[in-house]
């Protein structure tokens, strides 16, 4: 019988670049395949929260963390190989999709694993993906390579014309004295008064503490 809903075992359409073979090929890898390609990881998932997740479909022979080419830090992907080619349609099934560090994770049939795929293949060593990516992603490094270069010329060139001013510009000396003077003046007036208060304070009853008015209370003759 015939079915209007696609199964969600079935691998997607994605070809690795590298793969040598044909598309027959490839077809038959993945119908034999045991090995899963996990992507849309956080940089911060640990290979133990991975393996928790998709141990929940069959035994994992291993895990094959991705990393950054250039500092050998997770950059986001995996690889998780199972015993048994049911034990990841299984996981397709049912966990593809599913939330893992609060993102959204991708998991899709491959063709196996090799040596030196566990490395990132863009410009600075991470996915291709992070190289051009223009939004703010806090679990991947934030900003994309390219993105996180121009904001960093961006925050030069902030730097650069809206440095502050350590120095009185050339004509502006006068006036500033004169500012700087007026304020000083300003001061010493006010200083003046403060004391002047002081004095008639002392001088006038009306002017103590509430304490010295009790001292000196009123005694009728």
């Amino acid at each position: 019988m015939a079915s209007i809903v696609q199964s969600l075992s079935v691998p997607s359409a994605y070809k690795d670049q590298q793969y040598q073979g044909t598309s027959v090929q490839l077809a038959q890898d993945l119908a034999h395949s045991t090995t899963l390609y996990v992507g849309n990881l956080s940089f911060y998932t640990t290979e133990e929260q991975i393996y928790e997740l998709f141990s929940k479909c069959g035994e994992i022979k291993r895990i094959i963390m991705g990393l950054d080419r250039n500092q050998k830090t997770p950059c986001g992907f995996c690889f998780v190989e199972y015993y048994h080619h049911s034990d990841a349609l299984d996981c397709m099934k049912y966990i593809n999709s599913s939330k893992l560090d609060e993102r959204i994770v991708r998991s899709d049939l491959d063709h196996g694993f090799r040596e030196g795929r566990q490395f990132g293949r863009g410009r600075s060593g991470g996915q291709v993906r992070d190289e051009y990516r223009l939004e703010f992603d806090p679990g991947r490094g934030g900003w994309g390579h390219v993105r996180a270069r121009q904001e960093a010329e961006r925050e030069r060139e902030q730097k650069a014309n809206y440095e502050a001013i350590t120095s009185i510009p050339e004509g502006a000396s006068n006036e500033y004295k004169d500012q700087k003077e007026s304020s000083g003046a300003k001061r010493g007036r006010d200083d003046d008064d403060d004391e002047d208060e002081k004095q008639r304070a002392k001088a006038n009853p009306r002017f103590r503490e509430g304490n010295e008015d009790e001292d000196e209370a009123f005694i009728p003759v």
